[in-house]
C-alpha cells in the first residue's frame, strides 16, 4: 500500500518531532523545514502530496510560502497547523489556497483526519475557537 507523502514545516523543533511521531505511522514523512524559504524550495524539490505548515516561521510565513508555491504551480495540498486560531487567520489561509486548518491544540484529535480529508478534496477546519 502506498502511503501519502507528507512534508512538515515548523520552526519549533520539539513540536516538529512530536508531529512527526504522530504522523509517521500513517504517512511517509518525506522532509521537514524550520523556515518558510526552505518550505518553498523543499516542496518544489520533493513534491509531497500534503504540506503541513505553521503560519509563523522565520524568513517567510507559511502563508507567504503557500502563495509562492501556488504561483509556482505546486499541486501539493496545504494544511496549516498553528497556534493561531482566530477567524482572520483561518480565512487568510483558505483564501490563499490552503485546504485545511488545525490548531496545534487540536493536533492529536484532528490532524490525521484533516490530511486524509484534503487528500479526498474535502476542506477541513478544526480550531479551538471553531470546534
Amino acid at each position: 500500500m502506498i502511503r501519502p507523502r507528507v512534508f512538515l514545516a515548523d520552526d519549533h523543533l520539539e513540536f516538529l518531532k512530536l508531529e512527526m511521531a504522530h504522523l509517521q505511522p500513517h504517512f511517509e514523512v518525506v522532509g521537514t523545514a524550520a523556515d518558510g524559504s526552505s518550505v518553498v524550495s523543499e516542496v518544489l524539490r520533493l513534491k509531497p502530496d500534503v504540506v503541513v505548515v505553521d503560519i509563523t516561521m522565520p524568513k517567510k510565513t507559511g502563508i507567504d510560502a503557500l502563495r509562492e508555491l501556488v504561483r509556482s504551480g505546486s499541486s501539493s495540498k496545504f494544511v496549516f497547523l498553528t497556534m493561531h486560531s482566530r477567524e482572520e487567520y483561518v480565512t487568510a489561509c483558505l483564501e490563499e489556497g490552503a485546504a485545511g486548518f488545525v490548531s496545534k491544540s487540536q493536533m492529536k484529535a484532528h490532524l490525521i483526519r484533516a490530511i486524509y480529508a484534503v487528500l479526498d478534496g474535502v476542506p477541513y477546519i478544526a480550531t479551538s475557537t471553531l470546534d
